[in-house]
């Protein structure tokens, strides 16, 4: 497996990346996990595909379908030639959902809390299907609750912004609002939320980060690639 991850300017992108491969040794031993990045950190994927002598499943880090994962990885695996399979993304798996419903109840919210309103702070992609799939995250989060609402922003790109996104949700009538970031790992774009959230007298959750459940989605992606190469 090589853990495909963005790649940031941010070294705590990188200390995210390297915990969830050793969470991903220690749930499954025998495979060999090796760390690469799309840019902006070393090694790069492509130096990484150069040094394979065998078969491999490029495992992305990534949360949405977007250029990396369309675009970018592709390109670099057909510039090496390598024997290499690209796996899904880890989209918006149950399994993420339950990372961000933990790190809600850190912060002492429950589902019954009326009156909360949670902002759910996602990168814009311009592939318009990636962000449509994000945006359903707000149904799913807040089927349950009693909470004011859910609503997605976006850090980047499309609209609503962050700011729209606490507008909105101060119109459905939230008291209190708290923002959740999409993000596996923290960096300056969770940063710049960060400072927005603040400013507004917000408090924000931490992000997904390397949890045991992401490490089971990356395996899970990495299976089914696997799987389906053997059934090709």
């Amino acid at each position: 497996m090589i853990l495909t991850a963005h790649g940031s300017a941010d070294p705590r992108s990188a200390v995210t990346t390297y915990a969830v491969a050793e969470q991903i040794r220690v749930a499954r031993p025998a495979l060999d996990v090796r760390v690469a990045f799309c840019e902006k950190q070393a090694p790069n994927l492509s130096d990484v595909l150069r040094t394979l002598d065998g078969p491999a499943v490029v495992s992305p880090l990534l949360l949405a379908s977007a250029y990396h994962a369309r675009v970018d990885i592709p390109e670099m695996i057909a510039d090496t030639g390598a024997d290499v399979i690209q796996a899904d993304t880890l989209g918006e798996d149950p399994r993420l959902v339950r990372v961000m419903r933990e790190r809600l109840a850190q912060h002492q919210i429950h589902q019954f809390e009326r009156g909360l309103g949670v902002l759910v702070v996602a990168v814009g992609s311009s592939h318009a299907a990636a962000n449509a799939r994000t945006a359903a995250l707000a149904d799913v989060l807040g089927r349950g609750t009693r909470w004011s609402g859910v609503q997605v922003a976006y850090a980047t790109g499309p609209q609503p912004s962050v700011q729209d996104g606490i507008d909105l949700l101060r119109e459905r009538g939230a008291r209190r609002i708290v923002v959740a970031p999409w993000f596996i790992a923290p960096g300056r774009i969770t940063d710049r939320v960060a400072a927005i959230a603040d400013a507004a007298d917000l408090s924000m959750v931490a992000p997904l980060g390397a949890h045991r459940l992401v490490a089971e989605t990356v395996l899970d992606r990495f299976d089914t690639a696997v799987a389906n190469r053997l059934a090709a």
